[in-house]
């Protein structure tokens, strides 16, 4: 039987501090949760009932034997998740500042293994017969994840709905010129000269991701992205004329999601839909746009109308931004309802 949703890229253990608006330099204690953005999405589609499974690598150590029991025990099969030797299972530290300051820490040295996913080692006819296949712009960042995902792509040839989760992580991109730019004190000729090379250097990087981020988005039908993302992917800002540009690129659906904005959606098809955030107290925003994205799965396959899909998903999101952790928060269907009736995350 064909999984109704198999997603391709990252994974890790997160590390969360169990104490709020505390510095990591100050914190005593940390909470041990199931991480990164494939993987979370897998497990809130699983949450809403959905047969997933995800593609991934880990280490040979430790953190992947929990990883692979976290999986098995939110319901998501982990047959495609297979060990590197020699790698360590990435780590990813956060502090967390309520309401909207939630810096990251990854530990994804010397290289991450999910970005060793080979083409040769996929299960091209799972991917080809799951109903929805969601990829990320991380599985871009580097060598062989990235021919291994535009393989998928390819070989599912649109087949189904095919998601490209837009995932902007500049810092896993193999050049890091684009965070060097000319911050420093430029008084000193060497350092204006200097901070012009890194300024350039970072142009070109965005122009190779761009190109990547194109061949991925002819394979797609739907694209996901926060607004820094769409920026990445089409160079547009403003929602609507991103929206647009990705239609151009090739999707059917092109999905902006806005932050405290709310969330825009626009179909080929002329179907709009622009659904305001549901008020939450927030906690921890690192995981919402997982819910999110389990949640828009789970909708495009129960075949809902686009308002309602949008809605369902931006509850989600709302309902996982009021708890700490992301993969063991994310929410139950009648717990969905109940924000949705309410009308607020209470």
């Amino acid at each position: 039987m064909a999984y109704e949703l198999i997603t391709m890229g990252r994974i890790g253990v997160d590390l969360y501090p169990l104490q709020t608006g505390v510095p990591l330099s100050r914190v005593t204690s940390f909470g041990k949760f199931l991480g990164g953005s494939a993987a979370n999405v897998a497990v809130a589609a699983a949450r809403l009932g959905r047969r997933t499974a995800v593609v991934t690598r880990t280490g040979a150590d430790p953190f992947g034997t929990y990883l692979h029991e976290a999986l098995r025990d939110f319901g998501v099969d982990d047959r495609w998740v297979t060990a590197v030797p020699g790698l360590p299972t990435p780590v990813t530290f956060c502090e967390v500042f309520p309401p909207d300051d939630f810096p990251l820490y990854f530990y994804r040295q010397p290289k991450a293994p999910d970005l060793e996913i080979h083409a040769h080692e996929l299960d091209l006819d799972a991917v080809r017969d799951a109903r929805v296949l969601w990829v990320t712009g991380t599985g871009l960042s580097a060598e062989p994840s990235r021919t291994a995902t535009l393989a998928a792509l390819a070989h599912r040839a649109r087949s189904g709905t095919t998601v490209f989760d837009l995932d902007w992580r500049p810092m896993f991109w193999e050049s890091t010129a684009w965070k060097d730019t000319a911050r420093e004190d430029t008084a000193r000729e060497g350092t204006a000269r200097e901070g012009t090379a890194r300024t350039n250097t970072a142009q070109q990087d965005l122009a190779s991701a761009r190109a990547v981020y194109e061949e991925a988005l002819r394979h797609a039908t739907v694209a996901v992205g926060n607004v820094d993302e769409v920026e990445i992917a089409t160079g547009e800002r403003e929602p609507h004329a991103a929206a647009a540009a990705l239609l151009e690129a090739g999707v059917e659906l092109a999905v902006v999601k806005q932050g405290p904005k709310g969330v825009l959606a626009v179909h080929r098809d002329g179907t709009t839909a622009e659904v305001p955030p549901l008020p939450v107290e927030v906690l921890n925003g690192l995981g919402a746009g997982d819910a999110f994205g389990g949640s828009l799965c789970h909708g495009l396959l129960a075949g809902w109308d686009l308002e309602k899909t949008v809605r369902h998903a931006n509850a989600a999101g709302a309902i996982v931004a009021s708890r700490l952790e992301c993969s063991s928060a994310m929410p139950a269907p009648h717990e969905i309802e109940r924000a949705l009736a309410a009308g607020a995350v209470r």
